[in-house]
């Protein structure tokens, strides 16, 4: 039996729109459950609070309150709380540009030419185990400012997507750049077109790591003090006046930042990948 174009195109119109309707319902049942776990954490943490009773385990309630008037009245120095996030996540964006930027094309060109890694080993390799926070003492001798966090989180962020970047070249298939010779393509072209999109995937992985670790360093080195602004300065100040729901407030919202940054990702990630599938058991 012979199937006309019509009837073909219009069961691959349906076919697509099932496909559509399914995903949306995954979508819903997927946020359905995290809404119920969300609530769940907060009963169970709100049963724990009543239990204890110290003020030192508040209840999600006092939390609220406390942001609410940290996000209403500011802090005891009068700084608000969007002033405080807001150079958290400028410090964070700078030093992660900055070492996203320096550490994918080192990462192409040390995989591509494997000779020029292996000389310089005893140099790069020392500097990925020291933690950043090692570096605070001097960063707090040598830089000022914006200048002291964005070289911070650049250590933070530059060695895991560095890292990612010269595993994924090793992942590149010779034959895929061989078909490119054999009909004349460059090495530009070859480096477009075949080692960067094969590559791509790491990078991303390596950036969400790279994100982590720049949170991380950002908030200890604004612990270091020096400045007055700042998630890590603001939760600093209001330990040593042992206000308990305040310092929560900050770990929460440096965890909610933090979490919808990984979001960002993770949508430009499907969105550049849709091409790939997904094991599931």
């Amino acid at each position: 039996m012979v199937v006309s174009s019509t009837q073909a195109g219009t069961e691959a119109s349906s076919q697509a729109g099932r496909g559509e309707l399914s995903f949306a319902a995954a979508s819903m049942r997927t946020t359905l459950w995290n809404l119920v776990s969300l609530a769940c954490a907060l009963a169970l943490w709100q049963l724990a609070a009543t239990l204890v009773g110290s003020p030192f385990f508040p209840a999600p309630l006092k939390i609220v309150d406390a942001f609410l008037q940290l996000a209403t009245r500011g802090d005891t120095f009068g700084n608000s709380l969007l002033r405080h996030a807001w150079a958290s996540i400028e410090r964070v964006l700078v030093g992660f540009g900055f070492g996203v930027l320096l550490a994918v094309p080192m990462g192409l060109l040390m995989g591509l030419y494997p000779k020029l890694y292996a000389g310089t080993r005893s140099v790069l390799e020392p500097f990925r185990f020291i933690p950043p926070i090692a570096w605070i003492p001097l960063a707090i001798i040598f830089f000022t400012g914006l200048t002291r966090f964005a070289f911070l989180i650049f250590l933070g962020a530059f060695f895991p997507v560095f890292t990612s970047t010269l595993v994924g070249v090793a992942r590149v298939e010779p034959i895929h750049r061989k078909v490119g010779i054999v009909h004349g393509a460059s090495k530009y072209w070859t480096l477009r077109h075949v080692v960067v999109p094969t590559v791509l995937p790491d990078i991303m992985a390596g950036m969400r790591v790279g994100l982590g670790t720049a949170w991380l360093t950002i908030v200890a080195a604004e612990l270091a003090g020096g400045i007055s602004t700042g998630l890590g300065r603001m939760m600093t100040n209001y330990a040593e006046l042992l206000q308990v729901p305040q310092v929560i407030v900050g770990m929460l919202l440096i965890g909610l930042i933090g979490f919808l940054m990984n979001e960002v990702l993770l949508l430009i990630e499907k969105r550049l990948f849709r091409w790939r599938w997904q094991v599931s058991l």
